[in-house]
């Protein structure tokens, strides 16, 4: 597949713009990080209204804002993910920019290995490939987690993403069925989470080099033996949300490292909820990923 040299976008400034720097522009409203600011100001490859225009200098409600990157400007302009069937892609949303998937639980999110396949990349490696595109991993879920996962579809809205992921602009919402029943409607959980010395696949709280850790959680359904929570993150600490309920003695149900359930019993964690800023716009938009028709199974069965 030939690879793109470069990639453009353009976005006209709405009416509700308020007049600012085009570098504010890029940086505060794009979440475009500064070297790419600046590489765009170096190669004139930022132009206003069809013209180039130094980033110091004002933009305005109708502006009419061009970006062109060029592969210099990314150290992995290419993911080069060895394409597999697309056939287990489930599309949420997709643009120019973006797609979003609802993961199937038991899968990989991505390749450890340069020619492994069978993980979700590749299927979805393979559903781009006939567009000329290709897919660049954003966030991972554990491999028994389903629902939405976020892949940029090129190297410019990785660095963008990744931004918004750490100032916590992308804001997520999980399904999980817990053991046991809680008292309370709503809750936050703040405690430290560390490595396991025992088993290296594990965390623990107060583990070992441990790192505060902080979820909140709000009560959507109770059944005699479990409740179904929806959980969002404050810190986003390997294997958080299970090990935080495990702490609690209310263990996700089917956690094959923090429950004593059954091995057929699967994972029941769920990304239910995307929401982010579309990228180069002033969008926002909040997708939800349909759970596996285990959690319905689960929820009968504890009916009866």
């Amino acid at each position: 597949m030939l690879q793109p040299s470069e990639w453009r976008f353009e976005s006209r400034l709405p009416a509700t713009f308020k007049t600012k720097s085009l570098r504010d522009l890029l940086i505060q409203d794009w979440y475009l990080p500064k070297h790419l600011v600046f590489s765009l100001k170096r190669g004139k490859r930022v132009l206003v209204n069809g013209r180039y225009l130094p980033v110091n200098f004002p933009v305005n409600s109708g502006d009419l804002v061009q970006l062109r990157f060029v592969a210099t400007d990314f150290d992995h302009p290419y993911s080069n993910v060895v394409p597999d069937s697309a056939a287990t892609v489930k599309v949420i949303y997709e643009d120019t920019n973006l797609l979003i998937i609802n993961k199937t639980q038991g899968s990989k999110t991505h390749p450890n290995q340069p020619d492994e396949v069978g993980t979700t990349l590749n299927h979805v490696a393979a559903y781009l490939a006939p567009k000329g595109q290709q897919p660049y991993v954003i966030n991972r879920l554990d491999q028994e987690t389903s629902g939405a996962l976020l892949i940029a579809k090129n190297p410019a809205v990785v660095p963008v993403l990744v931004r918004m992921v750490k100032e916590k602009r992308i804001r997520r919402t999980y399904l999980a069925w817990v053991h046991g029943c809680f008292n309370s409607q709503q809750g936050i959980i703040a405690l430290p989470i560390g490595r396991d010395g025992h088993d290296q696949r594990k965390r623990q709280l107060n583990g070992i080099h441990p790192q505060m850790a902080i979820t909140h959680y709000r009560v959507i359904d109770r059944q005699p033996s479990a409740t179904l929570v929806a959980i969002q993150l404050q810190t986003g600490r390997t294997h958080q949300i299970r090990v935080h309920f495990a702490g609690l003695g209310h263990p996700i149900v089917g956690d094959p490292l923090y429950a004593a359930d059954p091995r057929q019993q699967r994972l029941l964690l769920h990304s239910w909820q995307l929401t982010l800023p579309l990228p180069f716009s002033f969008k926002t938009c909040t997708l939800i990923a349909d759970p596996p028709t285990v959690f319905q199974r689960f929820e009968r069965r504890s009916n009866q």
